[in-house]
């Protein structure tokens, strides 16, 4: 992965402060006794010459390792800067115009320690499914969660990314501009169940903001101990089997207005948290599982692993 390239590139930089000071100290006791020829002190310094001079070979060889530790190995032999796809029945991503730019615009010191992966797009979905909520990533699960608002009458608000202080949508009424109704929190997991723990965080949220309904989204599911406190608690919680019906419920019309704004653009490539900027398929150099990768990396070091579809 990219920690470990990150830990070995920490490990040489290291390595070189270290045979830096060596190389200091080296040169300090070498070149001293010349200043001190005039002084009672010459023959004392005069003694650790030597040592100064051993210590600045010992310095050279140590920075001509660490310069090399840092600096990118070649690929090994059968590896290159495409992998193989991920998953069948997908068609390959290569003739991607959009994922070309994106890894031509992953700075030199990425791809000095990662390659590019060979993500396979999935087929583009035509009606609503399960495997739609599946398929999207993280950013278009929010905004497919706010059309279903939008269309139920409310007027919302949201962010991109960042720190979203526990809400990832601010749900307002018509009647009242300015003041919020209810909060929804989204999260979208596959495999494994909402517990109770993040309900309660939204209800700290709810308390913080003097709300007293919060909506919680999420493409799985809710352990039962998750719903006990929600129902306790105003929360609505949305499951994946629940969104579905919501959107079954809605005019012909507005199922498409909502699978055209899941599927928008680039639906599979997930949006970095942090940046707001599409990901990048990569894999590490020396192998290892393909990930996300921002590309403002090394600026940011957000990663996510590729889940499967």
């Amino acid at each position: 992965m990219a920690r470990r390239s990150n830990e070995k590139t920490r490990a040489a930089r290291k390595l070189e402060d270290v045979a830096l000071k060596i190389l200091g100290v080296g040169v300090l006791l070498a070149l001293l006794p010349f200043f001190l020829s005039k002084s009672p002190l010459e023959a004392a310094f005069g003694m650790l010459r030597p040592l100064g001079l051993v210590l600045l070979i010992g310095g050279g060889a140590l920075l001509v390792i660490a310069k090399k530790a840092s600096q990118p190995g070649r690929p090994e032999k059968g590896e290159s800067a495409k992998g193989v796809g991920l998953q069948q029945g997908m068609r390959s991503s290569d003739s991607s115009s959009a994922f070309s730019a994106a890894r031509a615009s992953v700075p030199v010191t990425a791809q000095a320690d990662l390659v590019a992966a060979s993500f396979a797009v999935p087929v583009r979905p035509d009606a609503w499914s399960k495997t739609v909520l599946d398929v999207i990533e993280w950013r278009r699960f929010e905004a497919l969660v706010e059309a279903l608002f939008k269309q139920a009458g409310f007027e919302t608000q949201s962010q991109s990314h960042g720190a979203d202080g526990g809400v990832d949508i601010w749900l307002y009424s018509r009647h009242q501009p300015g003041i919020p109704v209810s909060l929804v929190q989204c999260k979208h997991w596959q495999g494994r169940k909402v517990g109770v723990d993040k309900i309660r965080e939204l209800r700290g949220v709810m308390a913080a903001h003097n709300v007293k309904r919060g909506q919680f989204a999420t493409t799985s599911a809710f352990t039962a101990d998750a719903a006990a406190f929600a129902a306790e608690n105003g929360v609505n919680l949305l499951s994946a089997e629940k969104l579905l019906q919501l959107i079954a419920s809605r005019t012909p019309e507005q199922q498409s207005e909502l699978l055209d704004v899941a599927l928008e653009g680039e639906y599979w490539c997930p949006t970095c948290v942090n940046c707001g900027v599409k990901m990048v398929d990569r894999v590490p150099r020396n192998g290892g599982s393909p990930f996300w990768g921002c590309t403002s990396y090394p600026k940011c070091k957000t990663t996510l692993p590729m889940r499967a579809v």
